[in-house]
């Protein structure tokens, strides 16, 4: 039931800070506060919003795949830009062999001219000499050419590769973008099925929960000063007041402890604990679950819970409060629950101290529509029917256990906090 860790959560809050009394809301107030009031996306309007996240995605998980095989077929032979590089290659090569056969032609002219004697004729000279001064000419024009193809090259490598680069980029770009539209596409599911899960909840805290008066919790026998290092045990009684059977009724205690100026919280130091009349054994309330459920509490009838509250003797003196209340849940779906929250308060005397005979702790209601306390009135005096079931609390949820519970222990234990600083009370 999460209405016990919605509860402990609160109470633990509320107690702690007594300002946020200002902000609780009545149990059963017609309108919520403004900070409530805000409109939240319809169902609808998520489901559309999810929808468009998913088409987003799917684009984007396209546009991927798309510049993958752009990148992809930029590496095959059969590109344009990769025919071009092989192109300007070829070209520098035949370029590189003119280059080479024209230089070897100049070294030949060289040597031929070299090899004239002083026998050598007028017209023998002349023409080697214009043999190498053509080679020569030649080998200029090969090294021009050999230059140009080479710097093709380098073009067409550059334009390859930048290609490259730019596809590269656009495939981490698409990437970044699928990996955006799937966060989005994650976060509208996650609303939408959020918004789905509060509605199916809404939907069973409507249930017919209503406010049940008639259902009561009375304790009896806890001391109004308990000594620190000391255990002491009373009576939890549960009424069901009305005409109809409660199919299974949970009853809820709290307890709740500060020191003396109220500031400082000694709930680690108190411990309620609670027994049924069937077992001795003793189960710690731990602020998060009500006790089993009593099933059932026929009408007029009444059962007891066993309660032993226990003060650590580190404990310093100061001020407590035992909470109780009753949630019931019937087999046909309704609900419901006791209005009022009984807070039944108590001193805590310092370890070793002696109070003598001291009265029992009487009872003070909170109400979840006002922080005025009144006393709540006792059980019926209906014979006992209706036992712990040893099968554990109910699963179900109401709107009315969140009333009786959550806020209306907010505004009893702020309420008991500010007033016992008033009074300046003292153990």
């Amino acid at each position: 039931m999460k209405i016990r860790r919605i509860l402990a959560t609160a109470v633990a809050a509320a107690v702690t800070t007594p300002a946020l009394l200002l902000s609780v809301t009545p149990a059963f107030a017609d309108e919520k506060p403004a900070a409530q009031t805000q409109e939240k996306p319809s169902i609808a309007e998520l489901e559309l919003a999810a929808a468009a996240a998913q088409e987003a995605y799917d684009d984007a998980v396209a546009a991927e795949s798309a510049a993958l095989a752009a990148l992809e077929a930029l590496g095959s032979d059969t590109a344009p830009l990769a025919v071009a590089v092989r192109t300007a290659e070829a070209a520098a090569a035949v370029a590189a062999t003119a280059k080479a056969d024209a230089d070897q032609a100049v070294i030949d002219a060289q040597a031929a001219v070299d090899a004239l004697t002083e026998a050598s004729t007028a017209e023998e000279r002349t023409a080697a000499e214009t043999t190498l001064a053509t080679a020569e000419a030649a080998a200029t024009t090969a090294g021009e050419a050999r230059a140009a193809a080479d710097a093709a090259v380098v073009e067409a490598l550059d334009a390859r590769d930048d290609e490259r680069l730019v596809a590269a980029r656009k495939v981490s770009q698409a990437k970044t973008a699928t990996k955006t539209a799937l966060a989005d596409k994650t976060a509208a599911d996650e609303a939408l099925a959020k918004a789905k899960e509060e509605a199916a909840e809404e939907g069973e805290g409507d249930e017919d929960c209503v406010p049940e008066p008639k259902l009561t919790t009375v304790v009896t026998g806890l001391p109004s000063t308990v000594v620190a290092g000391t255990k002491v045990t009373f009576n939890l009684r549960v009424t069901n007041g009305t005409d109809k059977t409660m199919d299974e009724v949970l009853p809820f205690a709290y307890v709740h402890a500060t020191d003396e100026s109220g500031l400082k919280d000694l709930d680690d130091l108190v411990h309620l604990q609670w027994s049924s009349d069937s077992s001795s054994t003793w189960k710690t309330i731990d602020n998060k679950n009500y006790m089993d459920a009593i099933s059932p509490l026929k009408a007029g009838a009444r059962a007891d819970v066993k309660m032993r509250l226990t003060i650590d003797a580190s404990a310093p003196a100061g001020n407590g409060v035992t909470f109780v209340a009753g949630d019931y849940f019937n087999d046909n779906g309704t609900c419901g629950g006791n209005p009022d929250l009984e807070g039944y308060e108590f001193m805590i005397a310092a370890a070793g101290s002696k109070p003598g005979k001291v009265d029992d702790a009487t009872p003070s209601t909170t109400e979840p529509t006002t922080s005025d306390l009144k006393p709540q009135s006792g059980a019926s005096a209906s014979p006992v029917s209706g036992t712990l079931a040893a099968t554990g609390s109910s699963d179900a949820t109401s709107q009315l256990a969140l009333a009786s519970g959550a806020a209306v222990a907010i505004g009893a234990g702020a309420v008991f906090v500010v007033r016992r600083r008033k009074a300046g009370s003292h153990a």
